[in-house]
């Protein structure tokens, strides 16, 4: 099976690239803008006439897209979240490949959910922020194309390799520090949020699934289990040894506390300007998982200890 992967040195597109290289049955062929890509290639830039003529050269049976940007201003996101899908999409269409498509999606296209709510696939989107807008239309331009394709919207992906601007990656980065200054205590805010966190290994895991598989539409990838980020907290710091107390310093608002000394934000991150939560998706989200189990076959297997002590290790690197 020829293999197509667009955004292979993302953090997602590394592990989903290392389980397409890990199937004998897969030839796979990198598409990016860095040097270390087969081909280099700007979604956001570059034309779907050139890009047609590359997939007349290739011709795969799947193109898999985890390609695209989680900071910036609005119209960076619109650029690299949705017009280069709107490039991958015509390109697709023109080329007359026949290709399946595997777009992946987020849970910032859903928005705020209601709290103890599994959200499914057929609930209304209500993005929060530029990013979740960016996506959802990405979304809806690859539903619209006509092609042989389904999205996987991933929740919230953690493991190794988490980006430092992530939640738990500044988290681990807040606590390195803590236990390289001797520093008894941790005052974090933030934490009163919860989320569902998979394991980045685990999303690799179910885009292959569905480059196999014959589902179309959005599917949730996700655990089926929101965590607190105060308890996620605690795991990390068992994890990692740390002995210190950890203080919550977030006020009755929720809103995390200025102005307090040695005060750690664990939610400046995605897009600027939607605090308390960045990502648009309010205090709550939790997946429901069940298409991507009866569709896919696909059941999260990594624990969040686990993704948790490998994040870990990675920031433990930098002491």
């Amino acid at each position: 099976m020829r293999v197509l992967l667009l955004g292979a040195n993302g953090f997602l597109g590394r592990f989903v690239a290392d389980r397409l290289l890990a199937d004998p049955a897969v030839h796979l062929t990198a598409l990016g803008r860095g040097d270390d890509a087969d081909v280099r290639f700007d979604l956001a830039g570059g034309s779907p006439g050139a890009l047609t003529r590359f997939l007349g050269a290739v011709h795969p049976g799947v193109v898999i897209n985890c390609a695209g940007a989680t900071r910036g201003g609005a119209r960076d996101l619109t650029r690299h979240n949705t017009v280069a899908v709107a490039t991958v999409c015509e390109a697709l269409r023109r080329s007359g490949c026949g290709a399946r498509l595997v777009q992946l999606g987020c849970a910032s296209e859903y928005g705020p959910s209601q709290q103890g709510s599994s959200t499914a696939e057929d609930a209304i989107p209500r993005p929060g922020g530029p990013y979740g807008v960016s996506k959802l239309a990405a979304t809806e331009l690859v539903l619209g194309a006509g092609l042989d394709a389904v999205v996987l919207r991933v929740f919230s992906p953690v493991g190794p390799g988490t980006p430092a601007g992530s939640p738990l990656g500044r988290l681990a980065e807040a606590m390195r520090r803590a236990m390289q200054s001797g520093d008894s205590e941790l005052k974090l805010s933030g934490l009163g949020v919860q989320r569902d966190f998979v394991d980045v290994r685990d999303v690799a895991r179910a885009v292959h699934a569905a480059s196999l598989s014959a589902a179309q539409g959005v599917v949730n990838i996700g655990t089926g289990r929101a965590v607190k980020l105060r308890d996620a907290a605690a795991v990390l710091a068992r994890v990692a040894g740390y002995a210190g107390a950890l203080h919550e310093l977030d006020g009755p608002s929720g809103r995390p506390s200025i102005g307090a000394p040695r005060t750690e934000s664990v939610l400046d991150h995605l897009s600027a300007g939607q605090a308390p939560y960045p990502d648009g998706c309010g205090g709550w989200q939790q997946a429901d998982v069940r298409t991507a189990r009866d569709r896919l076959g696909w059941r999260p297997r990594i624990n969040l200890e686990e993704s948790l002590a490998d994040i870990w290790m990675e920031a433990a690197c930098r002491i």
